[in-house]
């Protein structure tokens, strides 16, 4: 009866018992080189995971962060026509039209809250501030007396920022006024 309740062994197991002259001592090294092997390509394997799951969290979170920088990108010269806009108007221009100007006022005001709320900032250099290459790009360099070698002596464009990258530099004259 015994042999009927006996069940198959598998082949590493029959070829070990197969062979009565194999050294025990041999055995356990061949095992316990196959176990280290194979602990070492799971722990490789479950690196490989985690670096997968990290990798696509950090794609997720930019592709939150910055998924909509072409089109910010693409309202950035609406914000520039607003901006010249108002700025081009006289004080006469804007009695006569003031209904106009406070629309447009407002309709650039509502775009500035947009952008906030989606992260995007704007570059509003001074005229006198340090030319800085990673937020400036120079139009141009004019030697103006009574300014710093260095520094912004006009602005015609303001700069914009997607949370901590640039979308588009101010673009600035800087001084190039020899130092006396």
């Amino acid at each position: 009866m015994t042999e009927q309740n006996e069940q198959p062994l598998d082949d590493t197991v029959e070829d070990t018992l197969a062979d009565p002259l194999a050294d025990p001592a041999d055995e356990i090294a061949r095992l316990t080189a196959e176990r280290d092997a194979l602990r070492d390509k799971f722990m490789r394997a479950l690196a490989d995971a985690e670096n997968a799951r990290k990798r696509a969290d950090k794609d997720r979170r930019d592709a939150e962060q910055y998924g909509g920088s072409r089109l910010a990108r693409d309202l950035l010269p609406v914000h520039d026509a607003l901006t010249r806009a108002l700025e081009a108007a006289t004080e006469e221009q804007r009695a006569a039209a003031a209904a106009l100007i406070e629309g447009v006022e407002l309709t650039l005001r509502e775009l500035d809250n947009v952008f906030a709320r989606h992260g995007v900032t704007v570059i509003r250099p001074a005229t006198g501030e340090k030319f800085d290459p990673a937020l400036h790009e120079a139009m141009f360099e004019a030697a103006v007396p009574g300014t710093a070698a260095g520094h912004i002596i006009q602005v015609m464009d303001n700069g914009f920022r997607l949370h901590d990258r640039l979308l588009r530099p101010a673009k600035v004259g800087v001084s190039s006024m020899p130092a006396s």
